[in-house]
């Protein structure tokens, strides 16, 4: 199969003026030698196709492929990680991991938080700031925790987003608008235990892999998976394992974990993050469909590493998904290719 990359490099945005946080959640040139290298391995042959305006040029050229697989981010707008995919449903050309409507519904946490609530999945109470003048109006109860309402990779989160003062809000609140211009989700606090679950598959084929407690070491910043502590993890946080079998709140947490992704619509592969509260009980804070792919630095990775699940398998499980949910709604032939996988 020849099998299309889309992708947003940190260092072209970096070279052309942005900044190291505005520009986090990009790839390193590691991260798609590794994919590009993967799907060699399996067999296919690779096009390295670059973000979307790249994408454009490139169809306008009359350029296709079998299956594009896109971890594209985008930079501008609030469905900034549905432009290409949409530009590739526009072409009928399939591709890897969820649709536009889903991808933009995710990357908008209070609105995913809405929509899972009333499916009946626990999340934290929680307002949105969209101006100043709101600030005054939210009506929480102390410790709360302030974070932008469409950013990944922990952006704009410190030390300072666990908020225990009004005055403290007031600030935080201030500078998330001013600097990452876009709301604030602001989220009662949950004092409990941290988890990231990962998720294969699609609608009913989707399947639990297994679930990361997100452990802070004593010099990472405290209490919040911060930007600084998910930059530094490989010092600053301990990724454990823990089994459903051998805990009941990680058997809750995947059980809900599951259910939100079905929720969602989200597919292929992915992650489902959670925090408890201080009785033990399991909350939704966001669900990641676009998930990042470092073989040693992102937290899908990390966790098939702990099951033992190599890189090249988690890519194989990726592309499979996609081609069998292919197959079921194509109008035309789907390329085959062979599973190494049982």
């Amino acid at each position: 199969m020849i099998i299309g990359l889309t992708y947003d490099l940190r260092a072209d945005y970096l070279a052309a003026g942005y900044g190291e946080e505005e520009t986090a959640e990009f790839d390193r040139p590691d991260t798609v030698e590794a994919i590009d290298a993967a799907l060699r391995e399996l067999g296919h042959q690779t096009d390295r196709i670059g973000n979307g305006q790249r994408l454009v040029g490139r169809l306008a050229q009359g350029d296709r492929w079998d299956l594009v697989f896109n971890i594209a981010e985008g930079l501008h707008g609030k469905a900034r990680e549905s432009q290409v995919p949409a530009i590739l449903d526009l072409f009928e050309i399939p591709y890897t991991f969820s649709d536009p409507l889903v991808l933009a519904l995710s990357l908008q946490k209070d609105l995913a938080k809405l929509v899972v609530r009333q499916a009946g999945i626990p999340t934290p109470d929680f307002a949105l700031v969209e101006q100043p003048e709101d600030i005054e109006k939210v009506n929480l109860s102390l410790p709360m925790f302030a974070k932008p309402v469409a950013e990944g990779t922990s952006k704009g989160i410190s030390a300072a987003s666990r908020i225990t003062d009004r005055r403290s809000l007031g600030r935080v609140c201030r500078h998330l608008l001013e600097t990452l211009r876009q709301p604030v989700l602001v989220e009662s606090f949950l004092a409990g235990r941290e988890f990231t679950v990962g998720v294969s598959g699609s609608g009913a084929d989707a399947e639990v892999l297994g679930t990361l407690e997100i452990a802070l070491q004593p010099d990472a910043e405290a209490e919040v998976y911060s930007y600084l502590n998910k930059e530094q993890c490989e010092d600053l946080v301990e990724y454990r394992l823990v089994r459903p079998d051998q805990d009941d709140e990680v058997r809750q947490v995947e059980a809900l974990a599951l259910a939100t992704w079905q929720i969602l619509g989200c597919r292929d592969a992915g992650r489902v993050d959670f925090r408890s509260d201080d009785h033990a009980r399991p909350q939704f804070l966001e669900a990641n469909p676009l998930p990042g792919l470092h073989p040693q630095h992102s937290d899908l990775p990390i966790l098939c590493s702990q099951l033992g699940i190599g890189y090249v398998s988690l890519i194989e499980r990726i592309v499979q998904s996609a081609l069998r949910r292919v197959a079921r709604m194509s109008r035309r032939p789907v390329p085959q290719t062979t599973s190494r996988d049982p």
